[in-house]
């Protein structure tokens, strides 16, 4: 039997005492049964919580960690990391596309990430060809997904201009050029690998790289309910350029020319007016929020509390994955608002205290919309995504269950995730992922094949 007893088990309703979870064999929860007995030979774990999803990642950017904090001659900022990134993008091959992602993914297991949604725009050969499969790049990322045990959401990127205006791609920029069509064949080609694992949606890239009647084409020809992500708002300069364009800032921009609903998720959007605030809130959209990397861009801090009294939806993603814990972007979104407002526990409200708990579920709850699978709560029918935490560490100890979140999200930086079960396999035991060494043996040699790049 696909079991195991929880002593305390964070559901829906909040914690609840001697939880029974059951599995089917596609990796579905058919059973999530409080006050239960525990069956002879289950399982058993203390404390057992929802496993996070990661909104938006570029899977090939695990690959630039630390590399970029070295200062220029001049101010540094996103474009000019943006440099090096280009550097990496025009050599890497579909091979350490695989073994850079099949890292990454390990990583973000073992820290409590089950479901990840990879924003994938290297679609092209090094010389700007598309492979003989067009799909072949995603399809790398997806192998690394199946191997590593993670639920993944496609997402192919829409992107055929350098700026606003539909200004020219620059030759650094060539493998990423596609158009709506390319996108669609790709979506198509992909097809078949959807399953409870793995959904495909697309991704305009931003205002900057597809043009507003190239975003309503996508839209418009996806299959209906698939997810659809775009970068914006992310840089004040990226505000200033859309105003010279269109006399609109970016969000204003999109939602007044595009039917922007609840399958959209709205990544970084860091620079908001009052208006863009409410009618980002009010159309459903989910803001992806990546509190470490848009922090180590200096990007800017995202109008939190505003737009939780708007009503807005968010999750997080770890983007550039200069960080791969969960915890670490929880963390960093609070504490960047109480900087901001210099003052404590913003992301609490009358009604819900518990400032750890709310960011959670919160971000379980944005997070699944955005992936567009039934992920996020641990309930029938959803997927048989958990985490169990290590209640020998010291920072459980002697923990109520009103307090375990908080001891999660904001005491000390040792990884509390023991186990994790993704999609009904159980793919991280005792803090380590069952293919941990080969994966790292794998990505090691892609690292070396991409040492002068580095220079």
């Amino acid at each position: 039997m696909n079991a195991l007893f929880a002593r305390h088990a964070l559901l829906p309703e909040g914690w609840r005492g001697d939880v029974l979870v059951e599995w089917d064999a596609r990796g579905a929860l058919t059973r999530v049964q409080p006050q239960a007995k525990a069956p002879i030979g289950v399982p058993r774990a203390d404390y057992v919580v929802p496993g996070m999803v990661n909104l938006h990642s570029h899977a090939f950017q695990r690959a630039l960690g630390g590399l970029t904090e070295k200062a220029g001659d001049g101010p540094d900022s996103f474009w000019t990391w943006r440099d090096l990134m280009y550097r990496f993008a025009a050599h890497i091959t579909p091979e350490q596309v695989e073994a850079i992602a099949a890292q990454l993914f390990s990583e973000c297991l073992r820290h409590g990430y089950t479901s990840l949604c990879e924003f994938h725009y290297i679609q092209r050969d090094p010389q700007g060809a598309l492979y003989a499969r067009p799909a072949e790049m995603a399809e790398r990322v997806a192998a690394a997904g199946q191997g590593t045990g993670i639920g993944l959401t496609l997402l192919p990127v829409l992107y055929s201009y350098s700026g606003f205006g539909e200004q020219a791609l620059k030759l650094e920029q060539a493998r990423f050029r596609t158009d709506a069509e390319t996108v669609l064949r790709i979506v198509e080609a992909l097809a078949p690998l959807r399953s409870g694992q793995l959904e495909v949606g697309a991704a305009p890239h931003s205002l900057r790289a597809a043009g507003i009647d190239q975003v309503r084409e996508l839209a418009a020809a996806l299959p209906a309910g698939r997810p659809l992500h775009i970068h914006i708002a992310e840089q004040q300069g990226e505000v200033r350029q859309s105003l010279d364009f269109s006399g609109r800032r970016p969000v204003e921009y999109l939602l007044e020319n595009v039917g922007v609903d609840a399958r959209w998720c709205l990544v970084h959007a860091t620079h908001l007016n009052d208006e863009e605030v409410r009618g980002m809130a009010a159309s459903s959209a989910v803001a992806g929020l990546c509190p470490t990397t848009e922090a180590n861009l200096g990007d800017g801090v995202f109008p939190l509390g505003d737009y939780l009294a708007a009503g807005g939806r968010w999750g997080i993603g770890s983007d550039s994955h200069v960080s791969q814990s969960p915890v670490e972007e929880l963390r960093w979104l609070e504490y960047g608002q109480r900087l901001v407002h210099q003052r404590r526990n913003v992301a609490a409200t009358p009604a819900r205290r518990d400032v750890a708990l709310n960011l959670w579920q919160d971000a379980l709850a944005g997070g699944a919309q955005a992936a567009g699978r039934p992920v996020g709560l641990l309930a029938a029918g959803r997927r048989a995504d958990l985490l169990v935490l290590d209640s020998a560490h010291p920072n459980l100890e002697g923990a109520l269950e009103s307090d375990v979140m908080g001891r999660l999200v904001f005491c000390g930086n040792d990884n509390l995730v023991r186990d994790v079960l993704a999609g009904g396999r159980w793919v991280v035991q005792g803090g380590r992922h069952m293919a941990q060494d080969t994966i790292a043996r794998r990505y090691r040699q892609a690292i070396n094949q991409l040492r002068e790049v580095r220079a």
